[in-house]
């Protein structure tokens, strides 16, 4: 066994995002399909032998303690009793408050990465219940692969989507999660639908319910959205700030991509149905 890990820390995409209901803990009901894109961070993860957990790549406004990353690699240290540590070493390219997943998959690769590393043997489907203390995200990375989620967004079931070319804008702006989800106007009643009828109508019955909330409280969202529409369907992802295009061809993408980029950070990535870090983990 390896003393260090390279690992990706993929992005995700939601193609759709209804919400059908509040429960009484405060929490949305969901209904969403989950897309892994090729975009993504990469971390290293090195063992040490005395407990200790190093994050020595520190992010700017957070403390060590708080970062999700340390967070996932204590709380699989409580978990498995193991006396070994880890540092962590992370080379950022996804958006903070993005709605790709940054933060989540960062923690899902920390748990599945260190669940090799440490040779503890877990499962994915502990894994997954270990990340789901840290967020409603946190399970679809560790599974990897393409799904319809319903519940928080821990519900999940494997499906395969399309893998079309997406050009994605991040209007440079950082959308608070918590804000979104407890503005009065946002719509909490969608109707629910089969996973089925959401697979077999595709994009006509696809919408994110967030989108117009987002899109009134940051007008710089707005503004871009509307730009990247006029080239090709466009919605926003989670909670945002990021909005995504679908182009059938890389060459379609990389020409809109092109001029978006002269305003805006902005990427072209491909769907996958199966996440790159369960290739590199050889699962």
């Amino acid at each position: 066994m390896s003393a260090s890990l390279t690992l990706p820390a993929p992005a995700k995409l939601n193609r759709m995002l209804h919400i059908v209901g509040r429960r009484d803990d405060g929490y949305h009901e969901l209904q969403t399909l989950f897309q892994i894109i090729d975009l993504s961070d990469r971390l290293t993860l090195t063992l040490r032998e005395d407990r200790e957990i190093h994050l020595t790549t520190p992010v700017s406004g957070v403390a060590h303690e708080d970062n999700l990353m340390v967070r996932a690699a204590r709380l699989l240290q409580r978990a498995s009793g193991t006396t070994q540590g880890a540092n962590l070493t992370i080379e950022k390219k996804l958006p903070m408050g993005g709605g790709l997943g940054g933060g989540s998959s960062n923690a899902a690769t920390v748990l599945a990465g260190l669940n090799q590393l440490w040779q503890l043997g877990l499962s994915s489907e502990a894994l997954a219940t270990l990340g789901l203390q840290l967020g409603a995200d946190v399970p679809v990375f560790i599974h990897g692969h393409s799904a319809w989620a319903e519940g928080i967004g821990e519900k999940l079931t494997i499906v395969t989507l399309d893998t079309p070319w997406f050009v994605i804008i991040h209007p440079s702006v950082s959308v608070s999660t918590p804000l979104i989800f407890q503005d009065p106007e946002l719509t909490r009643d969608s109707r629910p639908i089969t996973m089925a009828r959401a697979l077999q109508g595709g994009a006509s019955e696809w919408r994110n319910d967030c989108e117009a909330i987002v899109s009134k409280r940051y007008p710089l969202v707005a503004e871009a959205l509307d730009w990247l529409t006029q080239y090709a369907p466009s919605r926003l992802t989670g909670t945002g700030a990021c909005l995504f295009a679908t182009f059938e061809s890389e060459k379609a993408a990389r020409a809109v991509a092109e001029l978006a980029g002269q305003r805006w950070p902005t990427w072209v990535a491909r769907g996958l149905n199966i996440s790159p870090l369960q290739d590199a983990l050889g699962c």
